[in-house]
């Protein structure tokens, strides 16, 4: 940027810009807003962001963004332990949560398999989906992971590799979600009627 804009400027706009889905312009409109606000707004962000990142953790158990550990959904006796679905992101579970329906737990992957993006199945939460798998209480894996050439290369990695001979039941979600979308856009009478009528892999 040109000397004219002030250094600490100049960082706000490259720390937005690193923010997924921001570009450059959007950057600068959301830094030189945060210039006309009153102090107590910029404090109040910066609390958020301290909080995000001091008092969140990763389940120990189905690896969601949670504040106790292990996670509400996975400590709650009410929930179906021997149900897993198994999403690609956090927001995912939110999506499916919105439902009302579901009563299983979750294992959240934190991405999918991408070989053009250089994510293979070690860069996933994988292998802890097999340690939970391998203990022997889960009857059903649903894979619930997004319609499109990456969450379908995904699930068959678990399909046919990581879940294989494992002796469980591997379902997927029905196939009324679209093509290319993401679960935490997708409507919830379309992502319930697509829990409901999953098939066997």
């Amino acid at each position: 940027m040109s000397k004219a804009v002030p250094e600490p400027v100049t960082k706000m706009v490259e720390a937005f810009s690193r923010l997924p889905g921001v570009g450059p312009k959007t950057a600068s409109r959301l830094t030189y807003f945060l210039l006309r606000q009153p102090d107590e707004v910029a404090a109040s962000l910066a609390d958020a962001l301290r909080d995000l990142k001091t008092k969140t953790c990763f389940c120990s158990v189905c690896h969601n963004i949670t504040v106790e550990n292990p996670c509400g959904i996975c400590s709650d006796s009410k929930r179906d332990h021997r149900l897993i679905a198994v999403v690609e992101e956090p927001l995912d579970v939110l999506a499916i949560e919105r439902t009302g329906i579901y009563e299983g737990v979750y294992h959240v992957l934190h991405g999918a398999i991408s070989p053009v993006n250089g994510i293979g199945p070690d860069d996933l939460r994988i292998k802890e989906l097999v340690e939970r798998v391998s203990k022997g209480d889960v009857l059903e894996v649903i894979i619930a992971t997004n319609p499109g050439m990456e969450g379908d290369n995904t699930a068959h990695y678990i399909e046919k590799y990581a879940l294989a001979n494992k002796g469980v039941k591997i379902t997927r979600l029905a196939r009324g979600l679209p093509v290319g979308g993401d679960l935490e856009y997708v409507d919830s009478v379309t992502l319930m009627r697509a829990l409901q009528g999953r098939s066997a892999v």
